[in-house]
């Protein structure tokens, strides 16, 4: 998390640094309008910012991937620049809007034009076009924060989502329109205006893949259901897919799974280890919303899928000479795949002490855990809620008197994690380097 905000903050004070280089008399500055159109030009480089650097993300570059430590954590800083574009459109739009709407009411007096400036040719033209410019720019941004708001509001159906999300991309290209015209003629001149050039191209190209349907379509591999075997208690489905060219994956990776085009692809954590030999890969899908509480009905042995992957960095890589591990219900998926690869892979097996937390029991789900890790020389400590009450870190500390050699793995509800990490970073446990966790939230 350290990481995201700093790539965050450094950003948006990067933007803010080359612009007051591109505004070398900005302390001479006198007058309310002249203040008001700084305030313009600035939120709105930092909105296109955001947003350009959103659509980045939006291709799942792998070369990112480890930088930015997965592919989940790249969606979270997605959402916060998509969260910063808001905020930060809204300001620009009040700077906008505001002194006009005061003029208007007579709270303000409109400042007099003196004769402009002599201008090029394409500058010229530029100021012929603003009046079309803030037009567009005006209905984009209202279509833009309705965009984002049915990406934020988790109620909202996931197809829905997927679906209007695709559209942001026209909104977009229509703000990148508006940027080229309304922008300060002389930043272009300036790193800023380089920046924001190489920004407002590469959205635009991501734009582009986006409406072509061509995001990831590199990475992704048909594949075919061989096997599905619900467990009713605990409300999840186990689901055998065949993908014959399948790379291969790591133990704790994800994939992204399209069984309906109209619906869209959805991520769910492997839960098998890789044999070339046997190409498949078995996903464990808890039903949590609209989508997957459906897809016992929907699918179907035989039934064609695409499969995109492998995603993401929770491979439990580390030379610590301890690891604790933490599944917080349906969170047990990417232990389940690194038990079955520790099984196939005797040697590479560490001191591990994996704590299961569940509030829902099925018995034959917890008969197949148990089995994996009879397979292992894991250490396993299963709690209940119901019977053993909620698992804590004091309690982990105290069934791990040397918690303080090992790095942690969690996977689970948010909040359950971020209450880990905290305890443990009260006592001086380095969380930075050594608390893994696998925020599966893409919304």
């Amino acid at each position: 998390m350290r990481r995201l905000k700093w790539v965050f903050c450094s950003s948006l004070l990067l933007v803010t640094l080359l612009w007051l280089f591109a505004e070398p008399g900005l302390v001479d500055t006198r007058g309310f309008f002249n203040w008001r159109s700084l305030a313009v030009q600035l939120s709105g480089l930092l909105a296109m910012t955001c947003m350009g650097l959103a659509m980045l993300l939006a291709l799942r570059p792998r070369w990112l991937e480890q930088r930015l430590d997965g592919l989940d954590k790249m969606y979270r800083l997605h959402k916060w620049l998509g969260i910063g574009a808001l905020v930060i459109s809204v300001m620009h739009w009040l700077a906008a809007k505001g002194p006009k709407w005061a003029v208007g009411w007579g709270w303000l007096e409109r400042p007099q034009k003196g004769p402009g400036a002599a201008q090029q040719s394409l500058e010229a033209f530029f100021t012929s076009q603003r009046g079309n410019a803030e037009s567009l720019g005006e209905w984009a941004f209202y279509a833009m924060v309705i965009l984002l708001a049915l990406a934020l509001i988790k109620r909202i159906p996931y197809r829905l989502f997927y679906q209007t999300h695709r559209v942001m991309a026209v909104t977009y290209v229509v703000l990148v329109a508006h940027s080229l015209v309304l922008l300060k003629f002389s930043y272009w001149s300036t790193p800023i205006g380089w920046l924001t050039g190489a920004l407002l191209a590469v959205g635009t190209w991501v734009a582009v893949i986006s409406l072509l349907r061509r995001i990831g379509d590199q990475r992704q591999i048909p594949g075919q259901i061989t096997g599905l075997h619900y467990y009713p208690e605990v409300k999840s489905l186990e689901v055998q897919t065949r993908v014959p060219a399948w790379p291969g994956h790591k133990p704790g990776q994800f994939a992204f799974v399209t069984s309906d085009s109209r619906e869209g692809f959805h991520p769910y954590t492997i839960a098998s280890d890789w044999r070339p030999d046997n190409p498949q890969i078995t996903f464990v899908v808890k039903a949590l919303g609209d989508h997957t509480r459906t897809l016992p009905e929907q699918l179907k042995v035989g039934q064609p899928v695409t499969v995109e992957g492998p995603y993401g960095c929770f491979t439990f890589e580390d030379l610590r000479p301890r690891q604790i591990w933490i599944g917080g219900g349906i969170g047990v998926t990417p232990f389940v795949a690194r038990l079955k690869h520790l099984a196939a892979h005797p040697g590479e097996d560490q001191h591990v002490d994996f704590f299961h937390s569940t509030s829902e029991v099925d018995e034959q789900a917890l008969a197949r855990l148990a089995d994996d890790v009879d397979d292992t020389n894991v250490r396993m400590h299963l709690l209940i809620s119901a019977r053993d009450g909620y698992l804590t870190a004091e309690r982990i500390r105290a069934l791990v008197p040397d918690w303080r050699e090992a790095s942690i793995w969690f996977c689970g509800p948010a909040g359950f994690g971020e209450t880990l990490r905290r305890d443990f970073a009260a006592l001086g446990f380095p969380v930075h380097r050594h608390f893994h966790q696998e925020m599966f939230d893409m919304r």
